[in-house]
């Protein structure tokens, strides 16, 4: 329960600009859970997404929120949201 709270809290928006770390397990963890979703294969299986997976602070923090994993798989425009993500990220 704390941490969904937590996810739920952290994902409304910084409140300090200090960057907090990242559990790689749990990002890693999403993003199997990600893969199962037919939507997301296509992300995986591109070369420059993929690389913004492993790579990217600013993807790898968004996959750290359970609460956001888990309404990407369930809402189709929290998932075109994710993938404008990438292609931003792509552009810098």
């Amino acid at each position: 329960m704390t941490d969904f709270l937590s996810d739920f809290l952290s994902s409304l928006g910084p409140i300090v600009d200090t960057p907090r770390p990242l559990n790689t397990r749990k990002i890693n963890k999403h993003i199997l859970l990600l893969k199962q979703q037919h939507w997301f294969k296509n992300v995986y299986d591109n070369k420059e997404y993929y690389a913004l997976l492993f790579g990217n602070r600013r993807v790898r923090s968004y996959l750290h929120s359970s609460f956001r994993v888990f309404r990407m798989i369930r809402n189709e425009k929290v998932q075109k949201k994710f993938i404008m993500l990438l292609n931003k990220e792509l552009k810098k």
